[in-house]
């Protein structure tokens, strides 16, 4: 067994904003059992690390950040079977930390990464892909011929939804925020798009759908387009919110869901849909077949260094991004 290591990593000793971040040098004791060591060739970048760093997800403090990452087994703790080391692995897992050259991981999260799917890749659609392959198969199992509303469609969950949509014959009608961002998601198999800063989604879809509304909403933007997605709704249609970019959703009434067809909404996680091993590996290759036969392509559209997380956070949360982005250690 390995002895102590000093590892560079992101550490936060209270929540705020991306300023609380801090780029420090850490001790990394040897993985204990059921554990592995991870040395990372890339990490990802989620909107779900904001909500940690701000506080709207509670974690004990201080704490890392980071829930995604790809790299090379280092080290194995007592009674791991998983994976051994020399591995090409990849993860995302609802426990913080991947903001750092090396870490410590139970080896239950740790997936066997496909030789024909590199690091940059992994880092970059193990959360995003595993939510699109939740969302699209399991929360509703959309059938070819549905037409569906997904906001966001040209971030890095929304893109790979374009994409695993059009190879299931799913009508997916995107929103973004800009032109260029429409072209984005439209290249990548949008049936429609709507820029939400110069058009009402609302009245949109409705002409799009010829006034029948939509069976599914995809809804990661929160507080925003709550209400509006509610209205883009066949009766007995589903209401997926899953997550809160522009802050959660407030209370409301059910009555709302009853006058507006009897509709029905979820809050879902990839955690849980993903919470026992032999569900991970179905997802996950599930994922790394689409990824794999090139029929969705994962972009990584920026890249920053692990000094520079404060930068890459300011620009997340400015809606400078698109598509996938990793932070390389």
């Amino acid at each position: 067994m390995t002895d102590m290591i000093t590892t560079k990593a992101i550490r936060m000793q209270r929540t705020g904003g991306p300023e609380v971040m801090e780029y420090v040098d850490m001790e990394l004791a040897p993985p204990g059992p059921g554990e592995a060591r991870v040395k990372h060739e890339a990490i990802g970048l989620n909107f779900i690390d904001v909500y940690f760093r701000t506080g709207l997800y509670p974690q004990l403090l201080p704490a890392g950040l980071g829930v995604e990452g790809a790299g090379v087994v280092e080290a194995v703790g007592e009674g791991v079977t998983d994976v051994k080391v020399g591995d090409r692995v990849a993860y995302a897992a609802r426990i913080n930390g991947a903001y750092a050259e090396q870490r410590n991981i139970p080896a239950s999260a740790l997936l066997a990464l496909p030789d024909r799917i590199g690091f940059d890749t992994a880092a970059a659609m193990m959360l995003q892909g595993l939510t699109v392959q939740y969302l699209l198969h399991r929360t509703v199992a959309l059938k070819a011929g549905d037409t569906i509303l997904f906001h966001a469609a040209a971030g890095g969950v929304g893109l790979i939804a374009c994409q695993w949509a059009k190879v299931m014959g799913v009508n997916l009608i995107g929103t973004v925020g800009s032109d260029e961002k429409a072209q984005l998601a439209l290249a990548h198999g949008a049936a429609h798009v709507i820029n939400y800063n110069t058009d009402n989604f609302v009245e949109r879809v409705r002409d799009i759908t010829g006034g029948k509304g939509v069976s599914v909403v995809y809804d990661s933007i929160g507080k925003d387009t709550f209400t509006g997605s509610l209205d883009c709704l066949a009766p007995l249609g589903m209401m997926v919110s899953f997550g809160n970019a522009s802050g959660p959703v407030p209370p409301f009434s059910l009555t709302e869901l009853g006058s507006r067809g009897s509709l029905f909404i979820t809050r879902p996680s990839l955690f849980s849909y993903a919470s026992d091993r032999a569900r991970l590996e179905e997802m996950a290759a599930s994922l790394f077949g689409v990824v794999g036969s090139g029929e969705v392509q994962v972009e990584v559209r920026q890249r920053y260094k692990l000094a520079d997380i404060v930068q890459a956070h300011r620009d997340l949360e400015g809606r400078k991004t698109s598509g996938s982005t990793i932070i390389v250690p």
